[in-house]
């Protein structure tokens, strides 16, 4: 009797371990305020949240390991402008670049992202950039001024963008001990740092705390053009 009972403890313990590793992924969610200069917290959900970015990186390794998929994705030149002006990717991705205007475009980045330059390009065609290292990559046009996008290449795919509520969903994530990132383009780097945060995942807890992000008014998206010069402001040609 005593041996039976070890033996149905013992296969209880088994399938309650088995259940444990191969838990179910979770939806994790949560919301960013974004707080400018000239607005005071209690009136922030009136105010574009969106744009922010937030991850999350595992402290110890996951007994199921995140199958990381680099599906390509697309950075479009249309209307003068890139298309999404934000794109978050796993390392490893493809992004295509397609020129959708009726003009010549030059796109490159000479940021620690991903540095590339890929030439004078005409309209119809379009060229493909790996981002096979993590970082922030600021994607401009060497003839357009105006045209200007960012790419984050993150080595998980536990990664979420802000709605314009400030909301936003993580699928897919297994319970345990992570980090919590943030990045938004118009905050200070210190400032995104201070945010980093161990959190714990689990069936009880999918919603992580409050991000509040404080924005610089100061930075902007002006730059100078591949060579590092001021860009030729007379008016364009019909080819460009």
């Amino acid at each position: 009797m005593i041996l039976r009972r070890a033996r149905i403890v013992g296969f209880c313990s088994i399938i309650f371990l088995y259940h444990f590793c191969h838990a179910t992924p979770l939806t994790v969610s949560g919301r960013v305020v974004i707080q400018r200069a000239q607005e005071s917290a209690g009136r922030q959900s009136r105010f574009d949240n969106s744009k922010v970015v937030v991850w999350l990186t595992p402290i110890a390794p996951l007994q199921d390991p995140m199958r990381q998929t680099a599906a390509p994705q697309r950075l479009i030149q249309k209307n003068k402008s890139f298309v999404p002006g934000l794109l978050v990717v796993p390392v490893g991705s493809s992004i295509e670049f397609p020129n959708q205007d009726p003009f010549f475009h030059n796109v490159f980045s000479l940021f620690s992202g991903r540095r590339f330059d890929l030439g004078l390009y005409e309209a119809g065609s379009s060229r493909a950039v790996k981002f096979d290292r993590e970082g922030v990559s600021y994607i401009f046009c060497n003839i357009h001024p105006e045209m200007h996008a960012v790419v984050i290449a993150l080595g998980t795919p536990l990664f979420a963008v802000s709605d314009a509520t400030g909301a936003f969903r993580i699928p897919d994530v297994p319970a345990g001990r992570y980090v919590m990132h943030v990045w938004y383009e118009r905050a200070a780097p210190a400032m995104l740092h201070s945010l980093d945060q161990e959190v714990t995942i689990s069936a009880q807890r999918t919603e992580l705390p409050l991000v509040q992000v404080n924005e610089a008014p100061e930075l902007s998206a002006e730059h100078k053009n591949k060579f590092g010069k001021d860009y030729d402001r007379t008016p364009a040609t019909t080819l460009y």
